[in-house]
């Protein structure tokens, strides 16, 4: 269990750091840079400075979802393999504030489960709380153990 613990949240930490390093790429380049069905493009109708706007939030967003999945992915293959108690208590603080703070779409935005202004979507964020919370888990018998 151990292991199989370790290793599904290692798996979170670089799925997260992959689709993030892909939304950067989306942010700096062109490459479906749609928003809610429409391109960037149309958006900013010759407006430049709109058009760099949406970019930059968009690449500051993916710098975080970046820092964040590197830093859940070190904290998951390090600390949390070793044992450590504070790491478990980490990565599920960690992904519940990550995970509330993009559900709260639903209520402030209107946007539903699924979403379509591209980025993790509240559905992406329960799938991902829902393997962390599996794989924390996993591993509660040895932290409790540790306690």
């Amino acid at each position: 269990m151990k292991t199989a613990s370790w290793v599904l949240l290692a798996l979170v930490g670089v799925l997260t750091l992959g689709y993030s390093l892909l939304s950067t790429a989306r942010a700096y380049g062109t490459y479906n840079d749609r928003i809610g069905g429409v391109s960037i493009k149309e958006l900013s109708a010759g407006r430049p400075d709109v058009d760099t706007a949406i970019r930059a939030r968009r690449a500051t967003a993916a710098a975080c979802s970046a820092g964040f999945a590197t830093l859940f992915l070190l904290i998951s293959i390090i600390p949390y393999r070793r044992g450590e108690v504070w790491a478990w208590w980490t990565l599920l603080v960690g992904m519940l504030v990550f995970s509330v703070l993009i559900l709260l779409r639903i209520p402030l935005l209107g946007t539903g489960l699924a979403g379509s202004t591209g980025g993790v979507s509240a559905m992406g964020s329960l799938i991902f709380l829902f393997f962390v919370v599996v794989g924390l888990a996993l591993g509660a018998g040895r932290f409790r153990q540790n306690a």
